[in-house]
């Protein structure tokens, strides 16, 4: 195992015995031994980066608090999403109004029959189809910050002004829906332009679906919370309420949360340095390049993501928005009850996401299941046992057993979050965000045509109706699963090989020899050249080994004892090396 963090500072300067610690066991030397009682280390890019902080906050990497920011952002997006399944009962139900002389009527405040509905809750996916892949364009152009910050805090101004256009008609309504989906449609893919720069290899899973898993908490806090707004103070409450939070979280995320770990300012030295290289020994160095479409759409590892995406997104879009309307048609629950009970799934979900992403990626780092087989397994087995559980869902009518088939066959599709929602990572990293515009410009389609199809087959709200609407879904579910586990792959696909530059540093050394085109032995050559003019060659002479790869502090001491001179570098022939013996 790694030294404990409070060993005596002399020993830092030790070449420590690195051959007997994991990958994840040097990775906590870095994060998390303390650093040289000194102010402060002077990183390549010229910046002065923080050592470990003593504090509990400042011990915290800060690629987890990226993590959780989105998680808290993937939270609003669903939000603001998911409101109107429940604002919605509550606009179009009969209300019994009393009259003075004590007759009883029924009103109904909006009357908009199940098509309808159907087609006001479908239409927040015309836009938001339309922006997925534009979205993963620019993420890629500009990074993902703005994008996914400014969409949902746009979304979120949106939703304030939603009961204003409401009463304007459905169509208004529907109106001002299109837009939030055109702002929301950049989020999924702009996220994936964060991880490219913030995901160490062997934490992408866990990163990826912890933020993730925001879409499922958030969608669990908000149905009960729409149920008791609506029920007690009104469904106009609904959007004031979820628009709010939005923006409140908007000024978080601007102020905390960068695009690079090199444009963070609190960032420390060790973090900074495991991120840069262990990207950069994964993804190599060259020029980025333009995505070649042709081997995209011919590659069998991209269309089994697409698949996997539509067909996952098909049975969770069809119970989130319908979800509320079977409880209450067949099983007459009043709002309160609905809400609680539509929400339990998505909680179930949250967790399974969460969980299965640390499973996965501890099963890729001791190396029990390859990255291919750690994606099929997971994806294929989540879509089995929905199947299962949808078909079952169509064959009960009792309300607890439906209710538990369903809350296992939408809590159990966490597990697919492993597998394709991941892959993009796997396959060409540098085009994660585009080919995540793509596979989720294919998974909503689900979302525009599945509300509709609910709303023509559930006319006269009779469970056998309802039965063709689960069945529907575990057969989407089944061919997902057949396709995944046939195509799908989770290595580097040779149209990617070699085609991006990791530079997580702004200093002129790691990038102007790219642009320039300059060679590994041109670099080192003007490095030198450099130091001999400005009399720093006395560090020529020190050799980089494994252990200066892997224990950081080493460099920060001696670069104290040497007054704060530039801590040599590691060669690209020593990183490939070093990342070979990691293997």
């Amino acid at each position: 195992m790694a030294e404990p963090a409070d060993k005596p500072e002399s020993s830092l300067t030790e070449s420590p015995d690195t051959t007997e610690d994991s990958p994840e066991e040097m990775e906590m030397k870095e994060i998390f031994q303390e650093t040289p009682a000194s102010s402060h280390a002077i990183h390549p890019d010229g910046n002065e980066r923080p050592p470990i902080s003593h504090s509990l906050f400042g011990k915290i990497p800060k690629r987890y608090i990226v993590a959780f920011m989105a998680f808290l952002g993937f939270c609003n997006v669903y939000m603001l999403r998911v409101n109107l399944s429940v604002a919605i009962v509550a606009m179009v139900r009969n209300m019994s109004m009393e009259h003075e002389d004590g007759t009883v009527t029924n009103i109904q405040e909006f009357h908009w029959d199940s098509k309808m509905q159907g087609m006001v809750l479908g239409s927040f996916f015309y836009g938001y189809i339309i922006t997925q892949i534009p979205g993963g364009w620019l993420a890629t152009k500009f990074g993902g910050k703005v994008l996914f910050g400014g969409g949902i805090a746009m979304t979120a101004l949106l939703t304030l002004f939603t009961p204003l256009a409401v009463k304007g008609g459905a169509y208004t309504l529907m109106g001002v829906r299109i837009v939030e989906g055109l702002f929301e449609g950049v989020t999924y893919p702009s996220i994936h332009a964060i991880w490219k720069n913030w995901a160490p290899p062997l934490e992408r899973s866990q990163l990826a679906t912890a933020a993730f898993s925001g879409s499922y908490v958030g969608t669990f806090l908000c149905l009960p919370i729409c149920g008791v707004l609506a029920e007690h103070v009104g469904w106009p409450s609904i959007f004031y309420v979820f628009g709010a939070l939005g923006l409140v979280w908007f000024v978080g995320w601007w102020f905390i949360v960068t695009d690079s770990p090199a444009t963070h300012s609190t960032i420390s030295y060790q973090e900074l340095e495991y991120i840069r290289q262990t990207i950069t020994i994964e993804g190599g160095v060259a020029k980025e390049g333009a995505l070649p479409w042709k081997k995209v759409l011919t590659s069998g590892p991209v269309w089994a993501i697409l698949v996997a995406h539509f067909c996952e997104n098909w049975g969770f879009y069809t119970m989130l928005t319908s979800l509320p309307l079977f409880l209450q048609q067949i099983f007459h629950y009043d709002l309160d009850e609905d809400g609680v009970l539509s929400a339990l799934p998505y909680l179930v979900m949250a967790v399974v996401v969460m969980g299965g992403g640390q499973l996965a990626d501890l099963l890729r780092q001791r190396q029990l299941l390859s990255t291919t087989a750690v994606r099929k397994v997971f994806n294929c087995t989540a879509f089995m046992i929905q199947a299962i559980f949808m078909t079952a869902v169509g064959f009960t009518h009792d309300a607890v057993a439906a209710i538990s088939c369903l809350t296992v066959a939408i809590g159990v599709g966490g597990l697919a979050w492993s597998g394709f929602s991941v892959n993009h990572l796997d396959i060409a990293p540098q085009y994660a965000s585009l080919l995540m515009g793509v596979s989720n410009c294919i998974a909503t389609i689900p979302g525009i045509v599945s509300p509709s199809v609910v709303g023509q087959l559930v006319q006269h709200k009779l469970s056998t109706e309802w039965e063709m609407v689960f069945f529907i879904a575990a057969g989407v579910y089944l061919f997902g699963a057949i396709i995944y586990a046939v195509f799908a792959s989770g290595e580097l696909q040779s149209w990617a090989e070699g085609s991006v530059q990791y530079v997580l540093c702004s200093d002129e050394d790691y990038s102007e020899a790219d642009k320039e085109g300059m060679t590994q032995d041109d670099e080192e050559e003007e490095e030198e050249d450099e130091k001999r003019e400005t009399g720093d060659g006395k560090e020529d002479d020190k050799e980089t080994s494994d252990s200066d790869f892997v224990n950081v502090e080493n460099e920060i001491e001696a670069q104290d004892m040497a007054g704060n001179e530039t801590p040599p570098k590691v060669t690209e022939e020593e990183t490939n090396q070093s990342s070979e013996e990691e293997i």
